[in-house]
Protein backbone atom coordinates (compact mmCIF):
# COMPACT_ATOMS: atom_id res chain seq x y z
CA UNK A 1 0.00 0.00 0.00
CA UNK A 2 3.01 2.46 1.15
CA UNK A 3 4.73 1.24 -2.64
CA UNK A 4 1.26 2.51 -4.36
CA UNK A 5 1.30 5.78 -2.48
CA UNK A 6 4.39 6.47 -3.70
CA UNK A 7 4.47 5.71 -7.11
CA UNK A 8 0.76 7.77 -7.36
CA UNK A 9 3.34 10.57 -6.61
CA UNK A 10 5.13 10.15 -10.11
CA UNK A 11 1.65 9.88 -12.10
CA UNK A 12 0.41 12.97 -14.25
CA UNK A 13 -2.89 14.26 -13.25
CA UNK A 14 -5.38 12.46 -15.25
CA UNK A 15 -6.45 13.99 -18.15
CA UNK A 16 -10.55 14.84 -18.42
CA UNK A 17 -13.02 15.05 -20.95
CA UNK A 18 -16.79 16.93 -21.34
CA UNK A 19 -18.58 18.27 -24.05
CA UNK A 20 -18.51 22.36 -24.22
CA UNK A 21 -20.05 24.60 -26.43
CA UNK A 22 -19.87 27.73 -28.37
CA UNK A 23 -22.18 30.52 -30.24
CA UNK A 24 -23.12 29.18 -33.62
CA UNK A 25 -25.03 31.06 -36.13
CA UNK A 26 -28.54 29.47 -34.81
CA UNK A 27 -27.70 27.57 -32.05
CA UNK A 28 -24.80 26.34 -30.07
CA UNK A 29 -21.09 24.13 -31.77
CA UNK A 30 -20.27 21.72 -29.69
CA UNK A 31 -16.96 20.01 -29.38
CA UNK A 32 -15.27 17.36 -26.51
CA UNK A 33 -12.93 18.70 -24.61
CA UNK A 34 -9.85 16.90 -23.33
CA UNK A 35 -8.19 19.21 -20.81
CA UNK A 36 -4.64 18.27 -19.19
CA UNK A 37 -3.81 19.84 -16.17
CA UNK A 38 -1.00 22.26 -16.51
CA UNK A 39 -1.13 21.91 -20.49
CA UNK A 40 0.55 24.57 -22.60
CA UNK A 41 -0.35 23.23 -26.27
CA UNK A 42 -4.25 22.67 -27.17
CA UNK A 43 -5.22 20.72 -30.28
CA UNK A 44 -8.54 21.47 -32.46
CA UNK A 45 -9.41 18.52 -34.51
CA UNK A 46 -11.43 19.52 -37.50
CA UNK A 47 -13.12 16.44 -39.27
CA UNK A 48 -13.20 15.52 -42.90
CA UNK A 49 -16.21 16.02 -45.33
CA UNK A 50 -19.71 15.32 -44.42
CA UNK A 51 -21.26 13.89 -41.82
CA UNK A 52 -17.91 13.08 -39.27
CA UNK A 53 -18.85 13.34 -35.97
CA UNK A 54 -16.02 14.33 -33.52
CA UNK A 55 -14.89 10.50 -32.64
CA UNK A 56 -14.45 10.28 -37.06
CA UNK A 57 -17.55 8.14 -37.60
CA UNK A 58 -20.05 8.65 -40.14
CA UNK A 59 -21.97 5.39 -38.91
CA UNK A 60 -25.16 5.74 -41.71
CA UNK A 61 -22.51 5.76 -44.27
CA UNK A 62 -20.46 2.86 -43.08
CA UNK A 63 -17.28 4.94 -41.28
CA UNK A 64 -16.50 3.45 -37.92
CA UNK A 65 -13.04 4.39 -37.11
CA UNK A 66 -12.49 6.49 -33.71
CA UNK A 67 -9.78 8.01 -35.39
CA UNK A 68 -9.75 11.48 -33.48
CA UNK A 69 -11.06 10.03 -30.41
CA UNK A 70 -8.00 8.08 -30.39
CA UNK A 71 -5.96 10.93 -31.30
CA UNK A 72 -7.12 13.16 -28.88
CA UNK A 73 -6.24 10.52 -25.87
CA UNK A 74 -3.11 9.63 -27.12
CA UNK A 75 -2.57 13.61 -26.99
CA UNK A 76 -3.57 13.87 -23.81
CA UNK A 77 -1.24 10.93 -22.67
CA UNK A 78 1.76 13.15 -24.19
CA UNK A 79 0.49 16.34 -22.06
CA UNK A 80 -1.75 18.02 -24.70
CA UNK A 81 -5.18 19.58 -24.50
CA UNK A 82 -7.60 18.76 -27.54
CA UNK A 83 -11.31 19.59 -28.44
CA UNK A 84 -12.40 17.63 -31.20
CA UNK A 85 -15.48 19.90 -32.98
CA UNK A 86 -18.97 18.89 -34.55
CA UNK A 87 -19.30 20.89 -37.60
CA UNK A 88 -22.19 23.09 -37.99
CA UNK A 89 -24.84 21.21 -38.86
CA UNK A 90 -24.31 18.15 -37.32
CA UNK A 91 -24.45 15.70 -34.58
CA UNK A 92 -23.33 18.11 -31.36
CA UNK A 93 -23.93 21.09 -33.44
CA UNK A 94 -27.00 20.04 -35.39
CA UNK A 95 -29.07 23.18 -33.77
CA UNK A 96 -25.95 25.77 -35.36
CA UNK A 97 -28.12 25.51 -38.64
CA UNK A 98 -31.45 24.23 -39.66
CA UNK A 99 -29.58 22.69 -43.63
CA UNK A 100 -25.90 20.89 -42.77
CA UNK A 101 -25.47 21.27 -46.40
CA UNK A 102 -26.35 25.06 -46.51
CA UNK A 103 -22.84 26.16 -46.02
CA UNK A 104 -19.62 26.92 -47.39
CA UNK A 105 -16.12 26.48 -46.50
CA UNK A 106 -15.52 30.35 -44.73
CA UNK A 107 -18.55 28.97 -42.64
CA UNK A 108 -16.34 26.01 -41.32
CA UNK A 109 -13.36 28.35 -41.01
CA UNK A 110 -15.34 31.23 -39.10
CA UNK A 111 -16.63 28.85 -36.50
CA UNK A 112 -12.83 27.16 -36.25
CA UNK A 113 -11.60 30.99 -35.65
CA UNK A 114 -14.16 30.97 -32.60
CA UNK A 115 -12.75 27.46 -31.31
CA UNK A 116 -9.55 28.76 -31.97
CA UNK A 117 -10.52 32.08 -29.15
CA UNK A 118 -12.37 29.54 -26.62
CA UNK A 119 -9.39 27.40 -27.23
CA UNK A 120 -7.24 30.34 -26.09
CA UNK A 121 -8.65 30.46 -22.68
CA UNK A 122 -7.42 27.00 -21.98
CA UNK A 123 -4.05 26.59 -23.38
CA UNK A 124 -1.55 29.76 -24.62
CA UNK A 125 -0.48 27.75 -27.94
CA UNK A 126 -3.36 26.82 -29.97
CA UNK A 127 -2.84 24.31 -32.78
CA UNK A 128 -5.32 23.46 -35.39
CA UNK A 129 -5.14 19.48 -37.12
CA UNK A 130 -7.56 19.16 -40.30
CA UNK A 131 -7.97 15.93 -41.44
CA UNK A 132 -8.83 15.48 -45.16
CA UNK A 133 -11.04 18.24 -46.01
CA UNK A 134 -10.42 19.22 -42.42
CA UNK A 135 -7.45 20.10 -43.43
CA UNK A 136 -8.43 22.70 -46.15
CA UNK A 137 -10.44 24.26 -43.89
CA UNK A 138 -7.54 24.82 -41.24
CA UNK A 139 -5.79 26.26 -44.49
CA UNK A 140 -8.41 29.08 -44.79
CA UNK A 141 -8.71 29.45 -40.98
CA UNK A 142 -4.52 30.33 -41.35
CA UNK A 143 -5.20 32.82 -44.25
CA UNK A 144 -6.66 35.18 -41.60
CA UNK A 145 -5.01 33.59 -38.23
CA UNK A 146 -6.90 33.91 -35.41
CA UNK A 147 -4.83 35.58 -32.02
CA UNK A 148 -2.42 32.02 -30.57
CA UNK A 149 -2.43 30.04 -33.66
CA UNK A 150 0.42 28.68 -33.04
CA UNK A 151 0.77 26.30 -36.52
CA UNK A 152 -1.19 23.74 -38.32
CA UNK A 153 -1.56 19.79 -38.83
CA UNK A 154 -2.76 18.71 -42.42
CA UNK A 155 -3.62 14.91 -42.09
CA UNK A 156 -4.28 13.41 -45.63
CA UNK A 157 -5.03 16.80 -47.18
CA UNK A 158 -5.25 17.02 -50.13
CA UNK A 159 -2.99 19.48 -52.88
CA UNK A 160 -5.19 19.35 -55.36
CA UNK A 161 -8.56 20.97 -55.78
CA UNK A 162 -11.40 18.67 -54.68
CA UNK A 163 -12.85 18.78 -58.12
CA UNK A 164 -10.06 17.13 -59.30
CA UNK A 165 -9.41 14.71 -56.26
CA UNK A 166 -12.63 14.01 -56.83
CA UNK A 167 -12.59 12.51 -60.30
CA UNK A 168 -9.24 10.50 -59.25
CA UNK A 169 -11.00 8.70 -56.24
CA UNK A 170 -13.83 7.87 -58.83
CA UNK A 171 -11.65 6.48 -61.61
CA UNK A 172 -10.15 3.91 -59.07
CA UNK A 173 -13.41 2.20 -58.92
CA UNK A 174 -13.91 0.51 -61.79
CA UNK A 175 -17.77 0.22 -61.10
CA UNK A 176 -17.49 3.59 -61.87
CA UNK A 177 -16.42 3.38 -65.78
CA UNK A 178 -19.72 3.51 -67.06
CA UNK A 179 -20.59 7.24 -65.34
CA UNK A 180 -16.96 8.61 -65.68
CA UNK A 181 -17.96 10.85 -68.54
CA UNK A 182 -21.18 11.99 -66.41
CA UNK A 183 -19.10 11.99 -63.62
CA UNK A 184 -16.40 14.67 -65.10
CA UNK A 185 -19.00 16.70 -66.62
CA UNK A 186 -20.67 17.26 -63.65
CA UNK A 187 -17.28 18.32 -61.82
CA UNK A 188 -16.54 20.08 -64.87
CA UNK A 189 -20.12 22.15 -64.49
CA UNK A 190 -19.59 22.59 -60.39
CA UNK A 191 -16.29 24.33 -61.04
CA UNK A 192 -17.03 26.90 -63.46
CA UNK A 193 -19.82 27.72 -61.03
CA UNK A 194 -22.78 26.02 -62.52
CA UNK A 195 -25.59 23.32 -61.13
CA UNK A 196 -27.45 21.08 -62.52
CA UNK A 197 -31.33 19.84 -62.08
CA UNK A 198 -30.86 16.89 -59.59
CA UNK A 199 -33.59 15.21 -61.76
CA UNK A 200 -31.41 15.21 -64.76
CA UNK A 201 -28.63 13.13 -63.32
CA UNK A 202 -28.24 9.49 -63.81
CA UNK A 203 -30.51 7.99 -60.37
CA UNK A 204 -27.47 6.19 -59.15
CA UNK A 205 -25.28 9.46 -58.97
CA UNK A 206 -28.22 11.73 -57.39
CA UNK A 207 -27.54 10.99 -53.91
CA UNK A 208 -23.71 12.36 -54.32
CA UNK A 209 -25.55 15.40 -56.13
CA UNK A 210 -28.68 16.28 -54.69
CA UNK A 211 -29.14 20.47 -54.58
CA UNK A 212 -27.94 21.14 -51.49
CA UNK A 213 -24.57 19.16 -51.97
CA UNK A 214 -23.99 20.75 -55.40
CA UNK A 215 -24.18 24.36 -53.63
CA UNK A 216 -21.58 23.05 -51.53
CA UNK A 217 -19.59 21.58 -53.92
CA UNK A 218 -19.13 24.56 -56.03
CA UNK A 219 -17.78 26.64 -53.17
CA UNK A 220 -15.04 23.47 -52.04
CA UNK A 221 -14.30 23.37 -55.52
CA UNK A 222 -12.84 26.99 -55.75
CA UNK A 223 -10.14 26.56 -53.71
CA UNK A 224 -6.47 25.51 -54.49
CA UNK A 225 -4.84 23.91 -51.95
CA UNK A 226 -1.43 25.03 -52.71
CA UNK A 227 -2.45 28.92 -53.64
CA UNK A 228 -3.55 28.83 -49.68
CA UNK A 229 -1.03 26.91 -48.11
CA UNK A 230 1.17 29.44 -49.59
CA UNK A 231 -0.06 32.59 -48.19
CA UNK A 232 0.85 30.50 -44.44
CA UNK A 233 4.54 31.33 -42.84
CA UNK A 234 4.19 29.63 -39.38
CA UNK A 235 4.79 25.50 -38.04
CA UNK A 236 3.14 23.01 -40.58
CA UNK A 237 3.27 19.38 -40.47
CA UNK A 238 1.78 17.36 -42.98
CA UNK A 239 0.89 13.97 -42.35
CA UNK A 240 0.16 11.66 -45.23
CA UNK A 241 0.00 8.08 -45.53
CA UNK A 242 1.50 5.91 -48.12
CA UNK A 243 -1.55 3.71 -48.16
CA UNK A 244 -4.44 6.32 -48.43
CA UNK A 245 -6.95 5.21 -50.75
CA UNK A 246 -8.72 9.24 -51.05
CA UNK A 247 -5.36 11.66 -50.61
CA UNK A 248 -1.82 10.58 -52.25
CA UNK A 249 1.67 10.98 -51.05
CA UNK A 250 1.54 13.54 -54.40
CA UNK A 251 -0.65 15.56 -52.49
CA UNK A 252 1.69 15.79 -49.34
CA UNK A 253 4.48 16.99 -52.02
CA UNK A 254 2.56 19.84 -53.30
CA UNK A 255 1.93 21.11 -49.81
CA UNK A 256 4.95 20.87 -48.62
CA UNK A 257 6.47 22.77 -51.92
CA UNK A 258 4.13 25.37 -51.58
CA UNK A 259 4.95 25.48 -47.86
CA UNK A 260 9.13 25.12 -47.46
CA UNK A 261 8.81 25.17 -44.03
CA UNK A 262 6.74 22.60 -43.21
CA UNK A 263 7.87 19.32 -41.47
CA UNK A 264 6.39 16.03 -43.15
CA UNK A 265 5.59 13.05 -41.58
CA UNK A 266 5.47 9.79 -43.93
CA UNK A 267 2.85 7.03 -42.29
CA UNK A 268 4.57 3.42 -43.71
CA UNK A 269 1.46 1.41 -44.84
CA UNK A 270 -1.10 4.29 -43.33
CA UNK A 271 -4.37 4.62 -44.08
CA UNK A 272 -6.24 7.47 -44.94
CA UNK A 273 -7.87 6.71 -41.00
CA UNK A 274 -4.42 7.22 -40.07
CA UNK A 275 -4.25 3.61 -38.95
CA UNK A 276 -1.93 1.32 -40.40
CA UNK A 277 -2.99 -1.01 -43.73
CA UNK A 278 -4.28 -4.39 -42.97
CA UNK A 279 -3.22 -6.49 -45.47
CA UNK A 280 -5.68 -7.99 -47.87
CA UNK A 281 -8.40 -5.83 -45.98
CA UNK A 282 -8.17 -2.40 -47.59
CA UNK A 283 -11.23 -1.32 -45.97
CA UNK A 284 -10.90 -2.37 -42.58
CA UNK A 285 -9.20 0.89 -41.07
CA UNK A 286 -13.10 2.31 -42.33
CA UNK A 287 -14.70 -0.18 -40.35
CA UNK A 288 -13.17 -1.43 -37.03
CA UNK A 289 -12.16 0.99 -34.61
CA UNK A 290 -10.70 -1.54 -32.26
CA UNK A 291 -7.63 -1.05 -34.87
CA UNK A 292 -4.97 1.30 -33.55
CA UNK A 293 -3.38 4.47 -34.78
CA UNK A 294 -0.28 3.78 -36.72
CA UNK A 295 2.26 4.06 -34.09
CA UNK A 296 4.26 6.74 -35.31
CA UNK A 297 1.18 9.07 -35.26
CA UNK A 298 0.75 10.25 -31.97
CA UNK A 299 4.24 10.74 -30.85
CA UNK A 300 5.34 12.41 -34.22
CA UNK A 301 2.68 15.30 -33.25
CA UNK A 302 3.49 15.64 -30.34
CA UNK A 303 6.86 16.05 -30.66
CA UNK A 304 6.48 18.26 -33.67
CA UNK A 305 3.97 20.55 -31.49
CA UNK A 306 6.59 20.59 -28.51
CA UNK A 307 9.59 21.44 -30.66
CA UNK A 308 7.51 24.12 -33.10
CA UNK A 309 6.49 25.90 -29.48
CA UNK A 310 9.63 25.95 -28.46
CA UNK A 311 10.70 28.22 -30.94
CA UNK A 312 7.60 30.61 -31.21
CA UNK A 313 7.67 31.24 -27.18
CA UNK A 314 11.82 31.93 -27.93
CA UNK A 315 12.59 35.65 -27.33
Amino acid sequence: MRLLCLLSLFLAAPATAEPVQIPGPDGPLEAEMITVEGATDIVIIIPGSGPIDRDGNALQMGLSTDTYRLLAEGLAEQGIASLRIDKRGFFGSAGAIADPNDVIIEAYAQDTRDWVAYASGLAPCVWLAGHSEGGLVTLVVAQDAPKNLCGLILMATSGRPIGQLMIEQFEANPANGPFMAELRALVADLEAGRSRDPASVTPVLQPLFSEGLQRYMIDVFSYDPVEIAAGWNGPVLIVQGDKDMQVRPHDADLLGDAMQQAERMNLAQGTHMLKADVAGNPFATYADPALPLHEDLVPGIAAFVGEAAISERAP
